[in-house]
């Protein structure tokens, strides 16, 4: 350890003892000479990076380099990359040209945490994207960001899969694509699994963490995800991808473009096929999807349209595994199994999950000069589909319909196939007014949107056993959500003394929801509720120096609930909207090759809906709203270009997520009267204490990397009870990854990839579900736990033309 401790220390000595140098610059409109405030400057493979003052000056400190590489950007302006040779102290103009054509930049601006907005984010490029895609969902893209977490129904990480940040499920974080919420207004789920190989286009990237800045859609109660599509490729381009790894796991892709025609137009396409069986028994995933846009780009100009189709069947396996065979069994899949009158266990293999979700986006950007924008996207999106399910001894009356009498028989119960179906439209529009001052260091944003969303909710028999005279093809409930939605909002971003930016962010959200019909159970759900949220936000950014800031913020947000919350509340105890007030402090410094950042944050949450074991008259379990919860931390974030061969990037996440004066409700089915025990100050379910990521790449030579990724979960409470009992085990799982590329001169690149997930065997399980109740004076439990898979492989070649 001694000797450790001492080559670190050398080390150290020996970087912070090379020559540094400061490069000082000023940065004009070359048509003008006028100064460009607000520019980025960003100096390769090194962690520099400056913006420049209302003078158009930037100054970079500390840099090492003999032979640097400046990308300088600006909105509206052509980016600049510039090769600088660095063996002294520079003071230099630099000119920008304004761009020939309307870009997609400003389109995803509105939603976007700036480098000076006092808010938590990570930005990943498509470059990240990229060297991270293969077959998985995108959700295994963010699990090596700060505070996320990752879970896969079939163990695979293909087909259903959730994610949590903070401790917060997929429900409480706004996803948006180009603008557009893609969250369930109903649920508030937002489903990757309708949206396969998403990855290959997207452009890039940005996960806020907390309530973040406004954005359209749900509310932010863990964090968003703000994706931008495929952005302007100017040459033609033809790449193939095909994958294939454990558990017969096969992607087919391909990618097209026309390049830039004529100046103006381009056109871009994608198709994709992932199929796999899934580490758990007949997990299996057929996920089919494309992606097509057409853009004009005139010189102040943008029309783009876009469409995502996606499909997905998944067998079920949304049930876990009992614990009590967990250790012997850890694939076994209790969905589709039944047993015959004979005893006998049978499998339906059609026990499936069915979903046809088609996205349509229209995007308009005009430029009036190089300061004001207007940006607008509309939307539509288009979902139907079912899951199947073969029930056993099915009582007739549970379903709506007379027993039936057979001879001289009277039968009350048949075993049926039935099917429960969505059918739905989410269309809308978002508009904003982007106002970035080149010649003042404000920018401002006045967004509004609108959206509507229809959902039919029905049931189906296909078949039963004794149909009698009812026949087949019946339909046994119906009913339709419908929810309107508008919110307006205005964010001001205002530097001053070249030092103090002030963030003022300020949402007002409209909601009228209706539910009417029957539920499944038969129930008349009908119901209708409106929601006025306001929203503000506030925070401060500081330069500390020249490679160190500091922030401070406080963020507003409020979520409204579920249509399972209302559905399933019982009657006269529907539950409130909850509300959070998100407080977090950060900084950040950046040497030549070394960054960290740091933030502080307490998430205060009033009236979370939890999980506290109560049920409604009908016995299903309810979600109530607790007054006082929190979540509080530190995440702490770092990169290092240890070499010009080896980078190191780790991050950090201690918390504390509690929940104030918590009782638990237990079912007595002996006396049909639920038991309750008063807690006191417990953990938040699925919320644990530490989460770590680590990432260390190496490339020996040109072409050639290696990357080890590595993930630590501490111990996580399947409930909200803090029992012992009832938990998800840490776990540390490691992944391997190799690529090389090969250019010649008949193809462009040919990219050999190879994986290796949890090569170190880890046997863990990231999610869980428990019902405990008492039967003959005895406590008992049904669970579920959801293993992950064993070590695994993927390999794959990428050839682009």
């Amino acid at each position: 350890m001694k000797k450790i401790s001492l080559i670190g220390i050398l080390l150290c000595i020996f970087a912070f003892s090379q020559a540094q140098f400061v490069l000082k610059g000023k940065l004009l409109d070359k048509q003008t000479n006028e100064p460009l405030v607000g520019a980025h400057i960003i100096i390769n493979d090194t962690y520099k990076m400056a913006t420049t003052n209302k003078k158009g000056e930037f100054e970079v400190t500390g840099l090492k380099q003999a032979n640097i590489v400046l990308k300088i950007s600006f909105v509206g302006y052509e980016t600049s990359i510039t090769n600088q040779n660095l063996s002294e102290n520079k003071d230099l103009v630099y000119y920008l040209n304004r761009a020939s054509i309307q870009t997609e930049e400003t389109i995803i601006s509105s939603t976007r945490a700036m480098d000076n907005t006092p808010t938590p984010h990570t930005n990943l490029s498509k470059s990240d994207i990229e060297s991270l895609n293969d077959a998985r969902n995108i959700t295994s893209i963010i699990e090596l960001t700060p505070s996320v977490i990752v879970t896969s129904d079939a163990g695979t990480g293909i087909g259903n899969v959730g994610y949590r940040i903070r401790g917060s499920d997929e429900s409480r974080v706004n996803v948006t694509i180009n603008n557009v919420p893609i969250n369930d207004p109903e649920s508030q789920g937002a489903w990757f699994v309708n949206l396969p190989d998403f990855a290959s286009s997207v452009d890039n990237l940005q996960i806020q963490r907390g309530v973040g800045t406004s954005s359209n859609g749900s509310g932010a109660f863990g964090g968003s995800l703000n994706f931008q599509t495929q952005k302007l490729r100017t040459e033609a381009y033809v790449q193939a991808n095909e994958f294939y790894g454990s558990f017969n796991t096969l992607k087919h892709n391909l990618n097209f473009g026309t390049g830039l025609i004529g100046g103006k137009f381009s056109l871009d396409g994608r198709l994709s096929k992932i199929t796999s069986d899934g580490y758990i028994d007949r997990a299996s995933a057929e996920l089919n999807s494309s992606y097509f846009s057409a853009a004009f780009y005139g010189k102040k100009t943008l029309i783009k349209a876009l469409m995502i189709l996606g499909t997905q069947k998944t067998y079920q396996s949304w049930d876990g595994i009992p614990s009590e065979i967990l250790d012997t069994n850890r694939t076994w899949n209790g969905k589709g199994i039944y047993y015959d009158k004979n005893g006998n266990q049978k499998i339906y293999d059609n026990e499936t999950d069915n979903y046809a979700q088609n996205h349509y986006q229209l995007l308009v950007s005009h430029n009036f000069n190089t300061e004001l924008n207007l940006s607008s996207t509309m939307h539509y999106t288009r979902g139907v589909g079912y899951y199947e399910q073969y029930k056993t001894s099915q009582k007739y009356s549970n379903y709506g319909f007379e027993n039936q009498i057979i001879v001289n028989d009277t039968i009350k119960r048949t075993d049926l196939i039935r099917r429960k179906y969505l059918d739905n439209d989410f269309y809308g529009v978002h508009l904003s007014l982007n106002y970035n001052g080149s010649k003042t260091p404000l920018t401002a944003t006045l967004g509004i949107s609108a959206n509507r969303y229809e959902n039919n909710h029905y049931g189906k028999i296909l078949w039963m056993q004794y149909s009698g005279n009812l026949g087949h093809d019946l339909t046994f409930y119906k009913g339709l959500g419908d929810k309107s939605e508008a919110s307006g909002f205005i964010k001001v971003n205002y530097t001053f003394q070249q030092k103090y930016s002030i963030w003022i962010d300020a949402q007002y959200r409209f909601i009228d929801y209706q539910i009417t019909g029957i539920d499944d159970d038969l129930r008349d759900i009908s119901q209708n509720y409106q929601w006025n949220f306001i929203n503000p936000k506030a925070g401060i950014n500081v330069n500390v120096s020249k490679n160190q800031k500091a922030y401070l913020s406080f963020a507003t947000a409020h979520r409204e609930p579920t249509r399972s919350n209302l559905v399933d509340a019982p009657n006269g105890n529907i539950p409130i909207a909850e509300t959070l007030f998100d407080y977090e402090l950060g900084h950040e410094i950046r040497w030549n090759k070394i960054a960290v950042s740091t933030n502080l944050y307490f998430m205060d949450y009033y009236d979370q809906l939890v999980l506290t074991g109560e049920i409604n008259d009908e016995g299903y379990a309810i979600m109530t709203n607790v007054p006082k919860s929190y979540r509080a931390g530190i995440e702490i974030s770092s990169g290092v270009k240890i070499t010009s061969k080896i980078s190191w990037n780790f991050n950090l996440n201690l918390s504390k997520n509690k929940i104030q004066n918590f009782t638990e409700y237990v079912d007595d089915w002996d006396t049909g009267v639920q038991k309750s025990t008063r807690l006191g100050e417990t953990n938040l379910s699925f919320s644990p204490e530490v989460i770590a990521s680590n990432l260390i790449q190496y490339k020996p030579f040109k072409n050639f990397e290696i990357g080890l990724t590595q993930k630590y979960v501490g111990k996580q409470f399947i409930d909200n009870t803090s029992s012992e009992d009832r938990k998800l085990h840490p776990y540390f799982v490691n992944n391997f990854r190799v690529s090389y590329s090969i250019k010649t001169k008949l193809v462009k690149e040919i990219k050999l990839m190879a994986m290796v997930n949890n090569f170190l065997n880890e046997e863990y399980e990231t999610n869980a579900w428990i019902y405990r109740y008492y039967e003959g004076g005895e406590h008992k439990v049904t669970d579920g736990y959801f293993p992950q898979a064993e070590r695994n492989f993927m390999i794959g070649i990428i050839i682009s033309l």
